[in-house]
């Protein structure tokens, strides 16, 4: 008889943990965002290795919610997954969930995404990535974890011209509201951080691609309209270089930092020296493929995969985009002996292969 179905509902991890046997020692982490792309990724990665996996989402219709609940499908016949749907901005919703779960880890990668989205949409990010996440740190300063870990991103390099970005690059002069709220996310945490003892540990994500992907992203919307004849818009006349990461290679590295959070307020010598002077149980670290590509190159390799030609509709430069994104990895690899290294032609054409299944292309 299959396990789940003989558990008491009104327990999110299925049972009571003297009723359990083996689940009883397995880790509770609870994933937010977890019908998105990495979410849905990283939940399967820790269920594969044993863990119990509480993850919630709001099913925000930025793009085709059809494609998240497909993520879902995926993960709910599993047994140590249990999802709630719930806002991050829901206040009440959160701080219940925190008052009637125990969580020994928390990855947030719950946000409102996109640099132009948020020309025209502001509150979404705001409610989404600024309200939601202190609702998340609030819940966690209550209930304590052992690690929370959450997702922020290389936007906040915003209009840094040195290359590649390191963590001790200044983050002061973000160009989009997106990069804003994610530099926020980091100060907030650092707060929360410093006055509670929280261990926390934020990764900044680096064009991350791969099956499942976002829709709204340049490679997904590239290869939809390649497929159907259409002709796609490269702003900046193609003359963008960015760090384009393989799925895998971030759920490897999500993983490893979460089994290590910080132990000490002692930073190593190779963060800032902000961070050397904090005294919080903080970290933040870089995750890219440190191998920035070219944007035309990047279109020719989606091409040959496909096996189709691209009409190119060539443009300006667009409001809030960056030049160039290149991440210095070498903190986040003395910390868990891994880089991202998939080379962007393998990544791709995996990519390219769950496409044409997911959506029966010929």
């Amino acid at each position: 008889m299959d396990k789940k179905a003989i558990l008491p509902e009104n327990n999110p991890y299925g049972c009571h943990a003297e009723q359990c046997g083996v689940w009883s020692e397995r880790m509770h982490i609870l994933v937010t965002g977890v019908a998105g792309f990495i979410g849905y990724h990283l939940a399967q990665r820790l269920l594969q290795d044993g863990f119990q996996v509480y993850g919630i989402d709001n099913l925000s219709d930025y793009y085709d919610v059809s494609l998240k609940k497909a993520r879902l499908s995926q993960l709910q016949p599993q047994p140590g997954f249990t999802f709630q749907y719930l806002d991050l901005s829901d206040r009440s919703g959160m701080a219940q969930l925190f008052q009637e779960h125990r969580f020994d880890s928390v990855v947030n990668l719950a946000a409102q995404a996109g640099v132009r989205y948020s020309l025209d949409n502001p509150w979404t990010y705001i409610d989404s990535n600024v309200t939601g996440f202190v609702n998340l740190l609030e819940g966690c300063r209550h209930q304590p974890v052992k690690h929370l870990v959450f997702a922020s991103s290389s936007s906040v390099y915003g209009a840094n011209t040195k290359v590649p970005f390191a963590v001790s690059d200044r983050t002061d002069h973000p160009v989009s509201l997106y990069a804003a709220t994610k530099k926020t996310n980091e100060l907030i945490a650092h707060t929360y951080s410093h006055l509670y003892q929280i261990p926390v540990t934020g990764l900044r994500f680096f064009t991350v691609y791969g099956p499942w992907g976002r829709p709204d992203m340049a490679y997904f919307k590239f290869a939809r309209a390649i497929t159907a004849g259409q002709p796609i818009e490269v702003y900046n006349y193609g003359q963008m270089q960015r760090d384009f990461t393989y799925i895998d290679d971030i759920i490897e590295g999500v993983v490893r930092i979460l089994h290590q959070p910080p132990q000490t307020s002692l930073l190593s010598t190779s963060q800032s020296l902000e961070q050397l002077n904090s005294q919080a149980l903080y970290r933040i670290y870089n995750i890219g493929n440190h191998q920035p590509v070219e944007l035309l190159t990047f279109i020719r390799i989606l091409e040959q995969a496909l096996g189709k030609k691209a009409e190119l509709r060539l443009l300006p430069l667009q409001a809030g985009e960056v030049l160039t994104t290149y991440a210095q990895v070498d903190e986040l690899t003395q910390a868990i002996n891994f880089a991202p290294c998939t080379p962007i032609e393998q990544g791709i054409q995996q990519f390219v292969n769950w496409y044409q299944s997911y959506y029966r292309l010929p």
